[in-house]
């Protein structure tokens, strides 16, 4: 069993990974900005309010964890580039966790399909016709990485998902890639909400990419 702290259990991705860690057994701190929109009870969970912007929050929820998790989304902003959550997030988790020194348990961190390479050696976020707002995420993610990439003193992974995400099957399948868009035979790449959530939680239980991304798709 391990005791995971987990940033955005509320969510599409992070409810899932919530329900999938409890399935196996795992003991889970979930860290909300509003408790009242975390309806599930169980035995193994504990629901605490806090920000994932708030670098003092995170050292909290992490002390004595095995792992933090990140689903926080966001990339809602002003103009082009603006980063409203994202990388702001990613600087307060190691931030945090930095407090913690050698005592700090591994970040693990959702992020985007945006900077995954095509088969065709494009980027994702190079493909026209993507809306803008979709751009800024992706380019928020893409940011995001790039800072993940700097720090050397805090153990992080960083998942990618295939292109298409959304809920659907878990059927505990999935394959995996580095830099590059994971697709299926048909060129399509795509991945259950919940097929990603067994990666995460496969990931937190055998560690096979610390310090590295990797991308997830059938």
């Amino acid at each position: 069993m391990s005791i995971i702290a987990l940033f955005g259990a509320t969510g599409t991705i992070g409810g899932r990974i919530l329900r999938e860690a409890l399935s196996r057994g795992h003991e889970i701190t979930a860290v909300v900005r509003d408790p009242g929109k975390l309806a599930l009870e169980h035995p193994r969970l504990a629901v605490t309010k806090g920000d994932v912007l708030d670098p003092t929050t995170v050292a909290a929820a992490a002390k004595g964890k095995d792992a933090v998790v990140s689903a926080v989304g966001g990339g809602s902003g002003n103009g082009p580039g603006h980063i409203a959550t994202i990388r702001p997030a990613a600087e307060s988790l190691v931030g945090g966790l930095r407090t913690l020194g050698t005592q700090a348990p591994r970040l693990i961190a959702v992020g985007g399909a945006g900077s995954l390479r095509r088969p065709d050696g494009t980027l994702v976020w190079d493909e026209p016709g993507i809306p803008a707002f979709l751009l800024q995420i992706m380019h928020a993610h893409g940011e995001a990485l790039d800072f993940y990439r700097t720090v050397r003193d805090v153990p992080w992974t960083n998942i990618s998902p295939a292109g298409q995400i959304e809920p659907g099957e878990r059927t505990g399948s999935y394959r995996t890639a580095l830099d590059d868009l994971v697709v299926d035979d048909n060129g399509d790449s795509r991945i259950s909400a919940e097929d990603f959530a067994v990666a995460v939680v496969d990931e937190i239980e055998n560690p096979e990419h610390i310090g590295e991304r990797f991308a997830v798709g059938y």
